[in-house]
């Protein structure tokens, strides 16, 4: 009988426990998950156009945009999925899907965001590699935070509203991207993204009036940002830096954490509460990464990888505790 210590000698960490995995079958596709899925999302979202065309001019539009805020979040997570060729296994038909569902439902640059997504991926909360974590608005280190203002001294309380301009800061980004031909598909992308920002122009502004319009632009905007930022915080916030010595299975586990929940977390947060699975396996599906949790925790355990797990309220709450201390040698100062 061969030993795990033995394995590991012939083998790296992660070669053993990608066996394992692959001897459960849990990086088969699943069809028939991604078909139910994919026409539930698309029914919410086609749902909450209807509803929005059917109340039109009332202030309960409103509700309709909080609607819509979660389908526009739900798109975004499938896209995640279509990146990762979760859902396809070949490029073309991800990337023809991801675009309609990025450029054209939600207007976000599909090939943008999975170039970004790909850096963060290969090397998760590196100060110098992961766009993530880069300096921006919000400082995830100490060392970047030195020199910096009133905002990051107190970016902690700042941290929820910031959130709500998530939505807009990725059209942003999107549009800049296309502009400066960093995305491949230049063309159609920028074609499809136009449609969306003129087909949602026109929809607020010849059903609604010019300030039900504005509330409707606002709320909605700000809720999928919420919603969105709220899904991926609790990754990878608040835990440790690489310092790029790491092998691959220590640099993925040990940047990310898992949040406990049943399937109502699944459903909410697209499966990405099993971030840990996911980092580790990209490409496996959605729903295979809560059978693979059991078998990467006990593998970790057995070679002595810390493997973090926690409540999504405390998951946030550290990743708040974090900020607060990345600021706390501005506001001694």
């Amino acid at each position: 009988m061969t030993t795990t210590a033995e394995t590991r000698a012939t083998g790296s960490d992660f070669a053993e426990l990608n066996r394992r995995i692959n001897a459960a079958g849990l990086l088969r596709r699943r069809p028939g998950h991604y078909a139910v899925r994919l026409s539930l999302v698309t029914l919410a979202l086609a749902g909450g156009w209807t509803a929005f065309f059917l109340v039109g001019a009332s202030w309960w539009t409103l509700a309709v945009a909080a609607f819509l805020a979660v389908a526009f979040a739900q798109v975004a997570l499938v896209a995640h999925d279509l990146a990762h060729r979760q859902v396809f296994r070949r490029n073309t038909p991800s990337a023809r899907a991801g675009m309609i569902a990025g450029n054209l439902a939600i207007g976000m640059s599909y090939g943008y965001w999975m170039d970004k997504h790909t850096k963060h991926h290969a090397n998760p909360n590196h100060d110098d590699l992961d766009p993530d974590v880069s300096p921006d608005v919000l400082v995830w280190s100490a060392e970047s935070a030195r020199g910096k203002g009133f905002l990051v001294r107190h970016q902690a309380w700042f941290f929820f509203p910031l959130l709500t301009l998530l939505g807009v800061s990725l059209k942003r980004d999107s549009v800049r991207a296309l502009r400066e031909g960093s995305v491949k598909r230049r063309g159609l992308e920028s074609a499809l993204l136009a449609v969306h920002f003129l087909a949602y122009a026109a929809a607020l502004l010849l059903v609604l009036s010019p300030v039900q319009a504005l509330a409707f632009l606002v709320v909605h905007q700000a809720l999928f940002g919420l919603y969105l930022g709220l899904t991926f915080a609790p990754n990878h916030k608040g835990m440790p830096h690489p310092d790029g010595t790491e092998d691959f299975l220590r640099k993925q586990v040990l940047t990310s954490r898992n949040v406990r929940g049943g399937w109502f977390v699944d459903a909410v947060l697209g499966g990405l509460n099993y971030q840990i699975e996911h980092h580790l396996f990209p490409a496996m599906p959605t729903p295979n990464l809560r059978r693979a949790q059991p078998i990467v925790r006990d593998y970790c355990a057995e070679i002595g990888v810390t493997y973090e797990m926690t409540g999504l309220v405390d998951s946030y709450r550290q990743a708040l505790r974090h900020l607060h201390e990345v600021g706390a040698e501005l506001r001694a100062g």
